[in-house]
This record gives C-alpha cells, structure tokens and sequence, in this order.
C-alpha cells in the first residue's frame, strides 16, 4: 500500500488571498485542504498570497486535515519561489499543477529538495491531453508521489468537450488517470464541478466518480463537502460484507479450499484484499473525523 495512503474523501481548494477563508477550513469536515497560490490568484495578489498561507501553516490548527499547498506553475514568475517558501512551512504536500510528463515530475522533486522539503511527498495535477496520454508515465515516475488530482475542467476545455451529467466527454481520461494510478498504488481523486448551484448533478458526479474508483473528489466551496464525504465514505452493510467475506475464506482455507461462494458470489483472494482495504480506510475515516 502506498505509504502516504490516507482518506482524500474531500479536497476543498481555498484560496490563499483571503484570510477568512484560510481560517474557515480550520473549522469544516473535510480531510483535505488545498491552500492555493495557484490559477484563481490575481498577479498582484500573488506574493500576499504566498505569505498569508505559510504564516496560515505555521499558525496550524488544522487538526488532523492533510494541509497540502498548490503552487504556481514551476516556468511561471511565482512556481519556484512558491516550492521554496512552503517547503520549510509545515505542509504535508506540495501540490504541483500542469504535470505532463516523467520529467515534469523530476523537476519538481528536485525543486522540492533543494528547498529543504526532501521529507515531503508531492501531489501532481493532470489537466491537459498531453498528461491523461501521459499518465503511465507520470504515475511511474516517483514513489513520492502521494495523489494524483484530475483537473476536469480544464481537460474538459481543451477537449472541447460539454458538461453533461453522466460526463461522457472525460471519461475515458477519468479511466485512463486512474488506471494508471492504480498500477503504481497512487492515490486518484476527481476534479471539481464548477456549478455551485446544481448539487444533484453534483452528487451524481461523485457517486460516479466513487463507482469508477476514484479515492475522492476535489471541490471549490464547501457547500459541496457533504456529497464528496458521504459518497466516499464506507456504508456499514459494506463493511458488514467485508467482514464476512474475509471470515469466509479464512474458514475455507482451514478447510482445505481456496474460494469460497459468499452470498452467491465467488470470493477469491484478491477480494479480501479489497475488504481488508476498505475496514482500514473506514478506520482512519473514524479516527480523522475524531480528531476534528
């Protein structure tokens, strides 16, 4: 298992220029916060941005929510600055935007280390054609990446794509993301809807999303925060199932057998891996939302 495995049911971007919003994250049920210098940051708003996150991180109150910081593209004026100044903050991860290859990932690690955060795994976004074509490669790339975040709205831009519910524009790229980060064990999580008004289709995305495979979703307001942490959140029958799928197969390895039929389904070993998975995951869901 991928040693930066934790629940990212929910990653809720906020916006590093506004004070009152760095501190509201303190306070929502979310497992992950995404403190951004990034995209929705204006040019002169940038630098205040920088320091007004790192003073935020150095601050902490932010329980047991992983705090990952979204920097600024590496060739733009602001991306290398961004790395060294969060570096030292106490962040869990850095979030590099606009990943598009093996090498994209190396410059960031080597960026990352050079600014004394060698101890840190790093987060890649995958938001262009080039990078879902690229995705193998880019999962590939490093042990140190803990997630992989699928920019949809941009993808869906510079595919010329619509927005419709079932999101048949992306989904291929969906799949394409997530199967190459499950062959490497990364952490895979959706992208936002930018439709703050529509929570139906909104909730309908992460449950797609969720029957895909995906550990979780990425959100702009926190309106949007129940659906992800509901739809993502492991339901007692399920667990309940798991349970008795590996009690199962363990009674029936006693007995000499190697599957098992549980409920009319054949159960073989790989599904208890899956059961065993998800108890764990359901547990460290327990002991986040404990500790905020």
């Amino acid at each position: 298992m991928n040693p930066y495995y934790r629940p990212r049911r929910s990653m809720l971007y906020v916006p590093g220029c506004n004070a009152r919003y760095l501190h509201k994250a303190r306070t929502l049920r979310v497992d992950s916060v995404i403190l951004d210098l990034g995209d929705p940051i204006l040019v002169d708003k940038k630098l205040e941005s920088r320091r007004g996150v790192c003073e935020a991180v150095l601050a902490g109150g932010y329980g047991r929510r992983e705090v990952v910081v979204r920097v600024n593209d590496l060739d733009s004026p602001w991306g290398r600055d961004d790395v060294k100044a969060v570096a030292g903050a106490g962040v869990d991860a850095v979030l590099f935007p606009n990943v598009e290859s093996r090498a994209d990932v190396l410059e960031a690690i080597e960026l990352l280390d050079a600014s004394g955060g060698s101890h840190l795994p790093i987060m890649v976004m995958i938001e262009s054609p080039l990078g879902v074509l690229r995705a193998e490669e880019i999962a590939s790339a490093s042990s140190r990446i803990a997630c992989i975040v699928v920019a949809t709205s941009d993808l869906l831009n510079q595919l010329h794509g619509r927005r419709t519910p079932d999101r048949i524009a992306i989904q291929y790229s969906l799949s394409r993301v997530l199967l190459a980060g499950r062959a490497y064990e990364r952490a895979v999580v959706d992208g936002i809807s930018t439709n703050l008004k529509d929570m139906q289709s909104f909730e309908y995305a992460c449950r797609l999303g969720r029957d895909l495979g995906f550990d979780g979703k990425s959100l702009v307001h926190p309106l949007q925060l129940p659906y992800c942490n509901d739809a993502f959140t492991p339901k007692p029958p399920d667990l309940a199932a798991a349970l008795e799928v590996i009690d199962a197969l363990e009674r029936a390895h006693r007995e000499g057998r190697g599957t098992v039929v549980v409920n009319g389904r054949l159960i073989e070993g790989h599904h208890v891996k899956e059961a065993k998975r998800l108890l764990a995951l359901s547990d460290m869901i327990q002991k986040l939302e404990a500790g905020q």
